[in-house]
């Protein structure tokens, strides 16, 4: 069976991108900073009849991502699909007039580090397999940042590196059978059934299956 890790998952998108692979008949490896928190997905995967697992991984220390990723591999074999969305509400809000060092910081970190740090424990293995997805998700200010939320600004400019890193890296690596694409939701999840985490989560098989396409944005 294939396998997708999922990090930075939760109730929402991880879950609802869980279940549609799980069907599919992938084994779902959930990773996020608090395993603990993910046992009720891991149960409700379960019941579906889709193996699943939690797995401690923070996405600000290289060390965390890499030990998460490497009980993945030993417990559910080798990652297939990576898919990259966690979330943090505490990190700092900024105008892009405010922005300064230290607000940006953690949001590189948070976002374009981490990612960088997971796909370098998967990478290598896809190239030589020659088969392979990453998936990243941002908001849609990483598309059109004049549309975003002032107050989010910062996030933008993190999100926006991090598309342009995926895609970038999708040009490098496409040749040799591994696919990079990037998801840029431009909602606020589960406002309505058109805008749930269920009716968003077929972007994420599109393009996995879909290998000549690369962005999906949903508005």
């Amino acid at each position: 069976m294939s396998v997708i890790a999922i990090l930075g998952a939760g109730k929402g998108m991880g879950q609802a991108i869980g279940k549609l692979f799980g069907k599919q008949g992938y084994k779902v490896a959930l990773l996020s900073r608090d395993p603990g928190k993910l046992e009720p997905i891991v149960a409700e995967l379960a019941a579906a009849g889709i193996e699943a697992a939690a797995f401690r991984a923070d996405v600000t220390d290289a060390a965390s991502v890499k030990s998460g990723l490497a009980a993945v591999k030993q417990r559910l074999g080798a990652i297939d699909v990576l898919e990259y969305s966690p979330s943090n509400a505490t990190l700092p809000r900024a105008s892009a007039s405010q922005i300064t060092r230290d607000t940006l910081q953690p949001w590189f970190d948070f976002q374009l580090h981490g990612a960088v740090a997971a796909v370098a424990e998967v990478l290598p293995e896809m190239v030589e397999r020659k088969s392979g997805t990453i998936l990243v998700t941002t908001g849609a200010s990483s598309v059109r940042p004049e549309a975003g939320y002032p107050a989010f600004a910062a996030a933008g400019v993190a999100m926006g590196a991090l598309r342009n890193w995926a895609l970038a890296l999708h040009s490098e690596v496409a040749s040799s059978g591994v696919q990079v694409g990037h998801v840029a939701i431009g909602t606020f999840i589960g406002q309505s059934a058109e805008s749930s985490a269920d009716a968003i989560a077929p972007l994420y098989w599109d393009l996995h299956t879909d290998r000549d396409a690369i962005e999906r944005v949903f508005r």
